[in-house]
């Protein structure tokens, strides 16, 4: 049975950091002292800030990490080998001002970038939060793990509708499969004429926004699990 057609990555569920980011972003610019970077964080209640030249070009990232050193070298007398060990550290207990204080280059992602690319952005680089930025690299909003797990708020009514629809349709169509969701995770089953499709229908429904995990239901010699689905 030939599958010409799945649909685009949007159909399956794939979309893009800008429709979760925040696009209501505080920022600074690199000549923000330490103590208004301090004062925005707090007013905001946020815990890292962009820091933008120009027209709004993201240059770096300032962190609560980046504004610690400060406070962590206060009154201490480092060794040498601390200093040496430190130096990075050291400097930012010195510095004034954003640009002295910033992580360089920004760690960003894309606006038009999928949900699983940041997250793996996220994951790689142990960041909580990624500034967003356009082509040219102006912010257009900050997108956090936080919004990321928002996809997992949808109903399961409307994971299954949208299983079957971009799914079930077009991968065993005119074939007696059902659907059901509980909690996020896909239950599959019924008599299908390839299971040789399974994993690949287990694959797409794990691309549809909210699936926390699938699971396909033995129904007879034509339905055995396949690769990628969880056996209940």
């Amino acid at each position: 049975m030939p599958v010409t057609d799945l649909g685009t990555p949007q159909e399956h569920g794939l979309h893009t950091v800008s429709d979760v980011m925040t696009h209501t972003v505080v920022a600074v610019g690199r000549d923000a002292s330490f103590k208004e970077i301090v004062q925005t964080m707090e007013q905001w209640k946020v815990s890292a800030l962009p820091v933008l030249a120009g027209e709004g070009r993201v240059i770096g990232v300032v962190s609560e990490a980046d504004l610690l050193p400060k406070e962590e070298f206060r009154d201490s007398d480092p060794s040498r080998f601390e200093q040496r060990r430190r130096l990075e550290d050291l400097a930012k207990a010195g510095a004034l001002t954003a640009g002295e204080l910033m992580t360089a280059p920004a760690i960003c992602v894309h606006a038009d970038a999928a949900l699983p690319q940041a997250a793996r952005i996220m994951a790689v680089r142990h960041v909580k939060r990624l500034p967003v930025t356009d082509a040219q690299g102006l912010l257009q909003g900050v997108i956090s793990r936080s919004d990321l797990l928002k996809v997992f708020l949808r109903s399961d009514s409307d994971i299954a509708e949208e299983v079957r629809r971009v799914v079930i349709d077009r991968v065993f169509p005119g074939q007696d499969v059902t659907v059901a969701v509980q909690e996020g995770v896909v239950r599959l089953g019924g008599r299908v004429r390839d299971g040789s499709f399974v994993p690949v229908a287990a694959r797409l429904c794990r691309a549809v926004e909210g699936v926390v995990d699938v699971t396909w239901e033995q129904n007879g010699p034509h339905s055995e699990p396949a690769p990628g689905t969880t056996e209940p």
